[in-house]
């Protein structure tokens, strides 16, 4: 992995699953149906608490394993998926063998790591004609509260990087497809700072910075009249998709 933040999540792992969103299905399979009729056997790569996994399981006949680089992220994991299995690894060091899976998926993590090195090893264990894919929920910051909330939190290094362009993919991959869909989901103010808890930004920053974002963040939804309720929180999910070339 490319940033230390990638694993910092383990300490904040019950408000990674309590604040982050889950992956639109259609996504999800939109990235694996470029992939021919059987062949499901799906490694999933930056798994974390199994917010991309739930998705990939839930595809008939698929075969799933998870793998994180943080085993507090993954015991979270296998507490909510007890029959996926789950390895210590990272996109540049997996335990899989050579061509053993038919595709890998990556959700929030490609951001962390580096792109030529996990293109090379994740071309090492997908069979010629697999599958990479790659997605990110963003929250849409065309609505001015989400954009204040991403000041106060800062932005991410997921954002950062999409804001950018197009993820990076080298060799054996050929050409990114991409596409987005728009959604939204009710949140609530205990909910929202559970989200901002599970930030690397937010994990790794002193107390008096946590506080700071806390009050911050308290004062926009007391300006937003969020009290007891929920407040309709707008996401984008991108998603990315390419073929191991033979």
């Amino acid at each position: 992995m490319a940033d230390s933040r990638a694993t910092s999540f383990g300490a904040e792992a019950q408000n990674y699953e309590a604040g982050r969103p889950e992956y639109p299905f259609e996504a999800v399979a939109w990235m694996l149906d470029i992939l021919p009729v059987g062949a499901n056997r799906i490694a999933d790569v930056g798994a974390g608490t199994g917010k991309l996994t739930r998705a990939l399981v839930a595809a008939p006949g698929a075969q799933v394993v998870a793998i994180d680089p943080d085993p507090g992220m993954l015991a979270a994991l296998r507490a909510a998926l007890p029959g996926v299995p789950t390895f210590v690894g990272t996109a540049e060091s997996l335990p899989l063998p050579d061509a053993g899976v038919d595709a890998v998926v990556l959700g929030q993590a490609w951001h962390w790591v580096d792109p030529v090195a996990a293109s090379r090893e994740i071309g090492r264990v997908v069979r010629p004609g697999g599958a990479l894919g790659l997605i990110w929920n963003v929250r849409d910051e065309r609505a001015d509260w989400v954009r204040a909330l991403t000041e106060i939190m800062h932005p991410s290094a997921a954002e950062e990087m999409l804001a950018q362009g197009a993820p990076i993919v080298d060799a054996p991959f050929g050409a990114l497809e991409s596409a987005s869909w728009e959604w939204s989901r009710e949140i609530s103010r205990e909910q929202l700072h559970r989200l901002a808890s599970s930030r690397s930004a937010v994990i790794i920053a002193d107390e008096d910075e946590r506080s700071r974002i806390r009050r911050a963040m308290d004062a926009l939804f007391d300006d937003l009249g969020l009290h007891d309720g929920t407040i309709t929180l707008p996401y984008v999910t991108r998603a990315f998709r390419a073929i191991r070339e033979a």
